[in-house]
């Protein structure tokens, strides 16, 4: 499985690839993100292109992945800038079907990976005619804004009402490897990922982004370093996805109603607020 992680500093950029991440994360994706998650406790770029110069010089044999803005008129210059700075791969967001692919593959023209972000409802329900018409190899499935532009009470209720069932089985069937969401350290979070990770292996995810939570936001080498053992969490999520990767189908439609109860449950109480 991949770890992508979102890295402003450098060191901890060095850090983390050393210690199993296989992505850093540039993210400057900014337009529309305000509006579309105001009042969450999400993830809100700061960072800017010279960061994606910044971390490609420390992490020279490492990849780096940056998420650029969605579709725009200065979408071209920006696709390019990304590239000539070590963009290994560029991830789209927002996009809602085959066509606006098509053009960022246009844009993008094999210099770097294509990395699709699929956050909108049009876009997953495009899964199907995107992995027959667009050439890519791999995309991820974001869920936050996924569940917001579903008008869903919570990210992960896509997991259990069964949405993703259809694209991801669409992408299983091309060959095309993707990602979903975001995880949080073992045996933590509102549904922790010793759960979650059976659902990726069910529905076959290969990838998930090591989210804030994970690190605590940690924003210096030294103050990740006392706040965790980074190589033995991360190495511990691994573990559990490999667990389920050796169980029976029938072990992962237990885990998937496991999953789905403990997901229901939160939608339930955020009902009553």
């Amino acid at each position: 499985m991949l770890f992508y992680m979102i890295a402003d500093d450098p060191a901890i950029a060095q850090f983390a690839s050393a210690n199993g991440v296989d992505r850093i994360f540039v993210d400057l994706e900014y337009m529309g993100k305000d509006e579309r998650q105001k009042g969450l406790d999400t993830w809100k770029s700061r960072q800017g292109p010279d960061d994606v110069t910044k971390l490609r010089e420390a992490v020279p044999g490492g990849h780096i992945l940056v998420r650029v803005n969605p579709l725009h008129d200065g979408s071209a210059r920006e696709i390019d800038d990304v590239v000539a700075r070590g963009a290994d791969s560029v991830m789209l967001p927002m996009f809602r079907g085959a066509d606006d692919l098509a053009r960022f593959m246009d844009m993008l023209n094999g210099r770097a990976e294509a990395l699709p972000l699929v956050e909108t409802k049009a876009a997953l329900d495009a899964l199907p005619e995107i992995a027959t018409r667009i050439p890519l190899n791999r995309l991820h499935i974001g869920l936050n804004d996924l569940h917001l532009d579903m008008g869903l009470k919570f990210m992960f209720q896509i997991i259990a009402d069964g949405t993703l069932e259809d694209g991801c089985a669409a992408l299983r069937a091309a060959g095309i490897a993707f990602g979903i969401g975001g995880l949080a350290r073992a045996h933590e979070g509102i549904v922790n990922p010793a759960v979650l990770l059976g659902e990726h292996v069910r529905l076959g995810s290969t990838a998930a982004i090591l989210s804030r939570t994970f690190h605590r936001g940690a924003e210096s080498l030294a103050a990740l370093r006392e706040e965790m053992d980074f190589a033995a969490e991360v190495a511990t999520l691994r573990g559990i996805y490999r667990e389920f990767q050796a169980m029976s189908p029938d072990a992962l439609e237990q885990n998937r109603r496991l999953a789905a109860d403990r997901i229901n449950d939160v939608v339930h109480l955020l009902s009553k607020r």
